[in-house]
């Protein structure tokens, strides 16, 4: 996209991921599946905002996992929510209970159920890729000791013929 004025617009990549930063990353990714809230994964990991999305844009293997971590948040929350709507308590470990607001849960669910349904699928589709992929490699296996073991038959039966019109 050009700017208006016709100045040439930069591309725009994230710069590496500095070792320090692998960490914060991390802790990003661990905060944003607990907590499905960008913003505030980022505040904890210390990293900002921008950087984030701006790395999720440049980055696959990034997005992959920030995709990953959303699909896993979103679990949760429906997990928290049906145990919230069995109970009628949050799910808690000693703490005091937390405000818990179902018709908002259910707008979350409801408004990244495609993106959350698009992980899934590209998760099973992994899973069945590498399930084939291994299916395939015990085949071939399989093929190849019936070949040697077909040669061996092969070759028994003709030192038996060898040995007979030789006896």
């Amino acid at each position: 996209m050009q700017p208006v004025d016709g100045r040439q617009a930069k591309a725009r990549t994230a710069r590496p991921i500095a070792p320090r930063d692998a960490q914060r990353i991390e802790q990003f990714l661990h905060e944003l599946a607990e907590t499905s809230n960008v913003a505030a994964a980022a505040a904890v990991a210390g990293l900002p905002v921008n950087r984030i999305y701006r790395l999720r844009r440049t980055d696959p293997d990034f997005a992959r996992q920030w995709y990953a971590a959303l699909a896993e948040g979103y679990d949760n929350l429906e997990m928290e929510l049906l145990h919230h709507l069995r109970s009628g308590e949050t799910p808690g470990d000693g703490t005091p209970p937390r405000k818990f607001d179902t018709a908002i849960a259910l707008r979350c669910l409801t408004a990244h159920r495609e993106s959350v349904a698009r992980e899934k699928g590209r998760r099973t589709l992994a899973d069945e890729v590498a399930t084939i992929a291994s299916i395939n490699a015990k085949i071939d296996d399989m093929r190849a000791r019936s070949k040697a073991g077909d040669a061996a038959v092969r070759k028994a039966r003709r030192d038996a013929a060898k040995a007979r019109g030789n006896g």
